[in-house]
Protein backbone atom coordinates (compact mmCIF):
# COMPACT_ATOMS: atom_id res chain seq x y z
CA UNK A 1 0.00 0.00 0.00
CA UNK A 2 1.81 3.37 -1.11
CA UNK A 3 1.39 5.88 1.32
CA UNK A 4 0.65 9.59 -0.23
CA UNK A 5 0.94 12.90 1.94
CA UNK A 6 -1.26 15.60 0.52
CA UNK A 7 -0.87 19.35 0.99
CA UNK A 8 -2.45 21.88 -0.95
CA UNK A 9 -1.76 25.06 -0.61
CA UNK A 10 -5.28 26.88 -1.25
CA UNK A 11 -4.25 30.74 -2.22
CA UNK A 12 -1.56 29.28 -4.76
CA UNK A 13 -1.72 31.22 -8.15
CA UNK A 14 -3.97 33.49 -7.16
CA UNK A 15 -2.09 36.51 -8.15
CA UNK A 16 -1.70 35.42 -11.52
CA UNK A 17 -5.34 36.55 -13.02
CA UNK A 18 -4.56 40.04 -11.35
CA UNK A 19 -1.01 40.98 -12.61
CA UNK A 20 0.51 40.57 -9.13
CA UNK A 21 3.10 37.63 -10.65
CA UNK A 22 2.90 35.84 -7.89
CA UNK A 23 1.08 35.25 -4.03
CA UNK A 24 3.67 34.89 -1.76
CA UNK A 25 2.35 37.18 1.23
CA UNK A 26 0.32 38.87 -1.53
CA UNK A 27 -3.48 37.14 -0.61
CA UNK A 28 -5.31 39.84 0.63
CA UNK A 29 -4.23 42.29 -2.12
CA UNK A 30 -5.30 39.37 -4.89
CA UNK A 31 -8.43 39.53 -3.01
CA UNK A 32 -8.70 42.72 -3.16
CA UNK A 33 -7.91 42.64 -6.85
CA UNK A 34 -11.33 40.47 -7.29
CA UNK A 35 -8.75 37.00 -7.38
CA UNK A 36 -10.18 34.18 -7.41
CA UNK A 37 -8.60 30.98 -5.61
CA UNK A 38 -8.54 27.74 -8.17
CA UNK A 39 -5.67 25.54 -6.34
CA UNK A 40 -8.81 23.55 -4.91
CA UNK A 41 -10.23 23.05 -8.18
CA UNK A 42 -7.05 22.06 -9.54
CA UNK A 43 -6.47 19.14 -6.80
CA UNK A 44 -9.87 18.21 -7.59
CA UNK A 45 -9.45 17.97 -11.37
CA UNK A 46 -5.85 15.46 -10.55
CA UNK A 47 -7.52 13.32 -7.77
CA UNK A 48 -11.18 12.67 -8.88
CA UNK A 49 -9.60 9.87 -11.60
CA UNK A 50 -8.47 8.43 -8.35
CA UNK A 51 -11.53 7.74 -6.74
CA UNK A 52 -11.76 3.98 -8.40
CA UNK A 53 -8.01 2.82 -7.68
CA UNK A 54 -6.80 1.19 -5.14
CA UNK A 55 -3.46 0.25 -3.62
CA UNK A 56 -2.64 3.83 -2.08
CA UNK A 57 -3.86 5.76 0.83
CA UNK A 58 -3.72 9.25 1.41
CA UNK A 59 -2.33 11.43 4.98
CA UNK A 60 -3.41 14.99 4.19
CA UNK A 61 -4.11 18.40 5.97
CA UNK A 62 -7.54 19.48 7.28
CA UNK A 63 -10.19 21.29 5.51
CA UNK A 64 -9.34 23.27 2.18
CA UNK A 65 -5.44 21.87 2.44
CA UNK A 66 -6.32 18.63 1.23
CA UNK A 67 -9.43 17.27 4.02
CA UNK A 68 -12.34 18.51 1.57
CA UNK A 69 -10.79 18.25 -1.76
CA UNK A 70 -10.31 14.36 -0.98
CA UNK A 71 -13.84 13.63 0.36
CA UNK A 72 -15.00 15.97 -2.65
CA UNK A 73 -13.08 14.12 -5.13
CA UNK A 74 -15.06 10.55 -3.55
CA UNK A 75 -11.54 9.37 -2.29
CA UNK A 76 -12.56 7.43 0.84
CA UNK A 77 -9.12 5.93 2.27
CA UNK A 78 -7.42 8.79 3.52
CA UNK A 79 -6.77 10.26 7.04
CA UNK A 80 -6.15 13.63 8.37
CA UNK A 81 -3.01 13.88 9.99
CA UNK A 82 -2.29 17.72 10.47
CA UNK A 83 -5.07 20.46 11.56
CA UNK A 84 -4.92 24.17 11.67
CA UNK A 85 -7.19 26.81 12.18
CA UNK A 86 -7.84 30.25 9.78
CA UNK A 87 -5.99 30.73 6.62
CA UNK A 88 -3.17 28.43 5.74
CA UNK A 89 0.93 29.62 6.41
CA UNK A 90 3.88 28.54 4.99
CA UNK A 91 4.87 26.75 8.10
CA UNK A 92 1.69 24.56 8.22
CA UNK A 93 2.95 23.63 4.63
CA UNK A 94 6.28 22.97 6.25
CA UNK A 95 5.04 21.36 9.47
CA UNK A 96 2.64 18.96 7.42
CA UNK A 97 5.91 18.16 4.98
CA UNK A 98 7.60 17.38 8.55
CA UNK A 99 5.05 14.88 9.84
CA UNK A 100 4.40 13.44 6.57
CA UNK A 101 8.39 12.84 6.59
CA UNK A 102 7.99 11.03 10.10
CA UNK A 103 5.06 8.85 9.07
CA UNK A 104 7.26 7.39 6.33
CA UNK A 105 5.07 8.76 3.29
CA UNK A 106 6.26 6.98 0.23
CA UNK A 107 5.44 10.53 -1.84
CA UNK A 108 4.43 13.89 -1.12
CA UNK A 109 1.68 15.10 -3.90
CA UNK A 110 1.39 18.77 -3.13
CA UNK A 111 -0.89 21.77 -4.93
CA UNK A 112 0.40 24.91 -5.60
CA UNK A 113 3.83 27.13 -7.07
CA UNK A 114 7.37 27.01 -6.82
CA UNK A 115 7.08 28.91 -3.02
CA UNK A 116 4.78 25.78 -1.93
CA UNK A 117 7.30 23.22 -3.30
CA UNK A 118 9.99 25.44 -2.17
CA UNK A 119 8.58 25.03 1.83
CA UNK A 120 7.93 21.33 0.74
CA UNK A 121 11.74 20.61 -0.16
CA UNK A 122 13.27 22.51 2.93
CA UNK A 123 11.62 19.97 4.99
CA UNK A 124 11.91 16.82 2.90
CA UNK A 125 14.78 17.24 0.83
CA UNK A 126 15.46 14.22 -1.11
CA UNK A 127 14.37 11.84 1.52
CA UNK A 128 10.45 11.78 0.30
CA UNK A 129 10.08 11.92 -3.57
CA UNK A 130 7.66 15.24 -4.61
CA UNK A 131 5.45 15.58 -7.18
CA UNK A 132 3.23 18.60 -7.94
CA UNK A 133 -0.02 19.98 -9.98
CA UNK A 134 0.08 23.04 -10.81
CA UNK A 135 -1.50 25.52 -9.45
CA UNK A 136 1.02 28.56 -9.69
CA UNK A 137 2.01 31.42 -11.31
CA UNK A 138 5.57 31.19 -12.78
CA UNK A 139 6.32 27.06 -11.82
CA UNK A 140 9.89 27.23 -12.73
CA UNK A 141 10.43 23.60 -10.69
CA UNK A 142 10.71 20.26 -13.00
CA UNK A 143 8.99 18.77 -9.94
CA UNK A 144 5.20 20.01 -11.77
CA UNK A 145 3.12 17.28 -13.88
CA UNK A 146 2.78 19.26 -16.84
CA UNK A 147 -1.19 18.92 -15.66
CA UNK A 148 -3.90 17.72 -12.98
CA UNK A 149 -4.93 14.91 -15.68
CA UNK A 150 -1.34 14.18 -16.29
CA UNK A 151 -0.44 14.33 -12.16
CA UNK A 152 -3.40 11.61 -11.49
CA UNK A 153 -2.03 9.59 -14.58
CA UNK A 154 0.70 9.21 -13.06
CA UNK A 155 -0.20 8.58 -9.38
CA UNK A 156 -2.47 5.93 -11.14
CA UNK A 157 0.73 4.52 -12.57
CA UNK A 158 2.90 5.10 -9.56
CA UNK A 159 4.07 1.20 -9.01
CA UNK A 160 5.65 1.82 -12.83
CA UNK A 161 7.24 5.35 -12.45
CA UNK A 162 10.97 6.19 -11.99
CA UNK A 163 12.47 8.69 -10.10
CA UNK A 164 14.56 10.88 -11.83
CA UNK A 165 16.56 14.55 -10.33
CA UNK A 166 14.44 18.03 -10.76
CA UNK A 167 15.32 20.82 -9.70
CA UNK A 168 13.84 23.61 -7.01
CA UNK A 169 13.77 26.75 -8.32
CA UNK A 170 11.94 29.93 -7.05
CA UNK A 171 11.97 33.54 -8.50
CA UNK A 172 12.38 36.35 -6.38
CA UNK A 173 8.79 37.84 -6.47
CA UNK A 174 9.35 41.81 -5.71
CA UNK A 175 12.08 41.67 -8.69
CA UNK A 176 9.69 39.70 -10.50
CA UNK A 177 6.97 42.57 -10.24
CA UNK A 178 9.44 44.73 -11.03
CA UNK A 179 10.23 43.03 -14.36
CA UNK A 180 13.00 41.29 -13.53
CA UNK A 181 13.90 37.42 -13.57
CA UNK A 182 16.04 36.36 -10.55
CA UNK A 183 16.00 32.55 -10.29
CA UNK A 184 17.53 30.79 -7.67
CA UNK A 185 18.01 26.75 -8.00
CA UNK A 186 17.78 25.64 -3.93
CA UNK A 187 18.10 21.88 -4.54
CA UNK A 188 17.44 19.13 -6.39
CA UNK A 189 14.56 16.88 -5.33
CA UNK A 190 13.35 13.07 -6.53
CA UNK A 191 10.46 13.08 -8.99
CA UNK A 192 8.48 10.24 -10.07
CA UNK A 193 8.13 10.05 -13.67
CA UNK A 194 6.42 8.93 -16.59
CA UNK A 195 7.45 10.02 -19.86
CA UNK A 196 5.58 13.37 -21.04
CA UNK A 197 3.62 13.91 -18.05
CA UNK A 198 6.54 15.91 -15.93
CA UNK A 199 7.85 19.15 -17.56
CA UNK A 200 11.86 19.95 -17.59
CA UNK A 201 12.80 23.34 -15.58
CA UNK A 202 12.62 26.39 -17.45
CA UNK A 203 15.28 28.24 -18.70
CA UNK A 204 16.17 31.04 -20.45
CA UNK A 205 17.73 32.04 -23.38
CA UNK A 206 20.41 34.60 -23.92
CA UNK A 207 22.73 34.06 -27.15
CA UNK A 208 23.50 36.85 -29.89
CA UNK A 209 22.04 34.54 -32.53
CA UNK A 210 18.85 34.96 -30.36
CA UNK A 211 18.55 38.69 -30.16
CA UNK A 212 19.11 38.93 -33.99
CA UNK A 213 16.39 36.15 -34.48
CA UNK A 214 14.15 38.82 -31.60
CA UNK A 215 14.68 41.48 -33.94
CA UNK A 216 13.81 40.14 -37.10
CA UNK A 217 10.46 38.35 -35.42
CA UNK A 218 9.64 42.39 -34.11
CA UNK A 219 10.27 44.07 -37.42
CA UNK A 220 7.67 41.34 -39.18
CA UNK A 221 5.14 41.52 -36.53
CA UNK A 222 5.78 45.79 -36.56
CA UNK A 223 4.74 46.21 -40.55
CA UNK A 224 1.78 43.17 -40.44
CA UNK A 225 0.13 45.70 -37.34
CA UNK A 226 -3.83 46.54 -38.55
CA UNK A 227 -4.53 50.09 -37.19
CA UNK A 228 -7.26 50.43 -34.75
CA UNK A 229 -6.77 46.89 -33.28
CA UNK A 230 -5.50 45.87 -29.90
CA UNK A 231 -3.05 44.14 -29.88
CA UNK A 232 -2.46 41.74 -26.92
CA UNK A 233 1.60 41.07 -25.57
CA UNK A 234 2.29 38.62 -23.55
CA UNK A 235 5.23 38.13 -20.98
CA UNK A 236 8.79 37.02 -22.50
CA UNK A 237 11.76 38.95 -24.44
CA UNK A 238 10.60 38.17 -27.67
CA UNK A 239 7.15 40.15 -27.52
CA UNK A 240 9.80 42.43 -25.36
CA UNK A 241 11.60 42.75 -28.78
CA UNK A 242 8.30 43.82 -30.63
CA UNK A 243 7.16 46.55 -28.24
CA UNK A 244 10.92 47.78 -28.63
CA UNK A 245 10.39 47.75 -32.74
CA UNK A 246 8.11 50.44 -31.88
CA UNK A 247 9.56 52.71 -29.55
CA UNK A 248 7.38 51.63 -26.59
CA UNK A 249 8.17 50.16 -23.08
CA UNK A 250 7.18 46.68 -22.19
CA UNK A 251 6.74 44.87 -19.20
CA UNK A 252 8.71 41.76 -19.79
CA UNK A 253 6.95 39.55 -17.13
CA UNK A 254 3.22 40.86 -18.02
CA UNK A 255 0.66 41.79 -20.11
CA UNK A 256 0.66 45.06 -21.78
CA UNK A 257 -2.08 46.25 -25.10
CA UNK A 258 -0.97 48.08 -27.55
CA UNK A 259 -3.24 50.31 -29.93
CA UNK A 260 -2.40 52.54 -33.28
CA UNK A 261 1.88 52.11 -32.69
CA UNK A 262 0.51 53.64 -28.91
CA UNK A 263 0.59 51.79 -25.24
CA UNK A 264 -2.90 51.86 -23.76
CA UNK A 265 -2.39 49.72 -21.16
CA UNK A 266 0.99 48.62 -19.22
CA UNK A 267 0.98 45.68 -17.20
CA UNK A 268 -2.68 45.00 -17.56
CA UNK A 269 -4.89 42.42 -15.30
CA UNK A 270 -7.36 40.40 -16.41
CA UNK A 271 -10.18 42.81 -15.64
CA UNK A 272 -8.23 45.59 -16.93
CA UNK A 273 -7.97 44.13 -20.68
CA UNK A 274 -11.40 42.64 -20.61
CA UNK A 275 -12.88 46.03 -19.47
CA UNK A 276 -10.54 47.94 -22.22
CA UNK A 277 -10.79 45.31 -25.24
CA UNK A 278 -14.62 44.87 -24.18
CA UNK A 279 -16.38 43.11 -26.85
CA UNK A 280 -14.46 44.84 -29.89
CA UNK A 281 -13.69 42.38 -32.49
CA UNK A 282 -10.57 43.99 -33.85
CA UNK A 283 -8.11 42.10 -31.16
CA UNK A 284 -5.04 40.17 -31.49
CA UNK A 285 -3.30 38.04 -28.72
CA UNK A 286 0.75 38.00 -28.99
CA UNK A 287 1.82 35.28 -27.21
CA UNK A 288 5.53 33.99 -26.90
CA UNK A 289 6.61 30.23 -25.12
CA UNK A 290 8.53 30.94 -21.78
CA UNK A 291 11.54 28.87 -20.99
CA UNK A 292 11.65 25.38 -21.99
CA UNK A 293 8.84 24.23 -21.09
CA UNK A 294 6.56 25.44 -24.08
CA UNK A 295 3.47 26.50 -22.50
CA UNK A 296 1.51 29.81 -24.67
CA UNK A 297 -1.07 30.02 -21.87
CA UNK A 298 -1.50 28.87 -18.59
CA UNK A 299 1.79 29.29 -16.99
CA UNK A 300 3.51 32.66 -16.11
CA UNK A 301 0.33 35.08 -18.01
CA UNK A 302 -2.55 33.86 -16.17
CA UNK A 303 -3.72 37.56 -17.06
CA UNK A 304 -4.65 36.22 -20.68
CA UNK A 305 -7.84 34.21 -19.64
CA UNK A 306 -10.20 31.66 -21.13
CA UNK A 307 -12.72 34.72 -21.15
CA UNK A 308 -9.94 37.04 -23.11
CA UNK A 309 -8.90 33.97 -25.59
CA UNK A 310 -12.71 33.82 -26.32
CA UNK A 311 -12.80 37.73 -26.88
CA UNK A 312 -10.43 37.25 -29.61
CA UNK A 313 -10.98 34.21 -31.00
CA UNK A 314 -8.16 31.26 -31.85
CA UNK A 315 -7.66 31.98 -35.35
CA UNK A 316 -6.28 35.93 -33.79
CA UNK A 317 -3.45 34.49 -31.40
CA UNK A 318 -0.29 35.20 -32.90
CA UNK A 319 2.39 32.90 -31.51
CA UNK A 320 5.92 34.18 -32.06
CA UNK A 321 9.47 32.27 -31.39
CA UNK A 322 13.12 32.02 -32.18
CA UNK A 323 13.93 29.16 -34.24
CA UNK A 324 15.96 27.84 -31.24
CA UNK A 325 13.52 28.05 -29.01
CA UNK A 326 11.40 26.18 -31.14
CA UNK A 327 14.21 23.66 -31.56
CA UNK A 328 14.13 23.06 -28.41
CA UNK A 329 10.69 22.76 -27.55
CA UNK A 330 9.34 19.38 -28.28
CA UNK A 331 5.60 20.95 -28.42
CA UNK A 332 3.47 23.90 -27.65
CA UNK A 333 1.25 23.45 -23.95
CA UNK A 334 -2.52 25.17 -23.93
CA UNK A 335 -3.83 24.89 -20.22
CA UNK A 336 -6.39 27.99 -20.09
CA UNK A 337 -8.73 26.31 -17.48
CA UNK A 338 -11.07 25.40 -20.14
CA UNK A 339 -11.21 22.42 -22.44
CA UNK A 340 -13.42 22.97 -24.66
CA UNK A 341 -11.80 26.13 -25.34
CA UNK A 342 -8.59 24.32 -25.59
CA UNK A 343 -9.14 21.75 -28.03
CA UNK A 344 -10.03 24.51 -30.36
CA UNK A 345 -6.39 25.36 -30.91
CA UNK A 346 -6.44 21.58 -32.60
CA UNK A 347 -2.92 19.82 -33.29
CA UNK A 348 -0.84 22.51 -34.34
CA UNK A 349 -0.76 26.41 -34.83
CA UNK A 350 1.50 28.43 -37.02
CA UNK A 351 4.83 30.23 -35.21
CA UNK A 352 6.51 33.37 -36.33
CA UNK A 353 10.22 32.42 -35.90
CA UNK A 354 11.80 35.22 -38.39
CA UNK A 355 11.03 37.98 -40.91
CA UNK A 356 8.35 36.38 -43.03
CA UNK A 357 9.26 33.16 -41.69
CA UNK A 358 7.47 30.80 -40.09
CA UNK A 359 7.00 27.05 -38.86
CA UNK A 360 4.26 24.94 -37.36
CA UNK A 361 4.77 23.81 -34.35
CA UNK A 362 2.31 20.97 -32.76
CA UNK A 363 0.39 22.12 -30.32
CA UNK A 364 -0.83 19.74 -26.92
CA UNK A 365 -3.65 20.30 -24.68
CA UNK A 366 -3.01 19.75 -21.26
CA UNK A 367 -6.43 20.25 -19.68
Amino acid sequence: MKRIGLIINPVAGMGGSVGLKGTDGMAGEARARGAVPHATERAQAALAPLAGHTGFCFLTCSGDMGESVLAGSGIADYRVMYSRDGESSAEDTRAAARLFLERGVDLILFCGGDGTARDIFSVVGRDVPLLGIPAGVKMYSGVFAISSAAAAELIAALDAAVLRDSEIMDVDEDAYRAGILDTTLYGVARTPVVRGMVPVSKQVYEEPDEERAKDEIARFIREVMLPDTFYILGAGTTTEAIARELGLPKTLLGVDIIKNGALVARDADEKTIRDLVGSNEDIRIILSPIGAQGFILGRGNQQISAEIVRLAGIRHIIVVATPHKLQETAELLVDTGDPDLDSEFGNSIQVVCGYRLAQRKRVRQVS
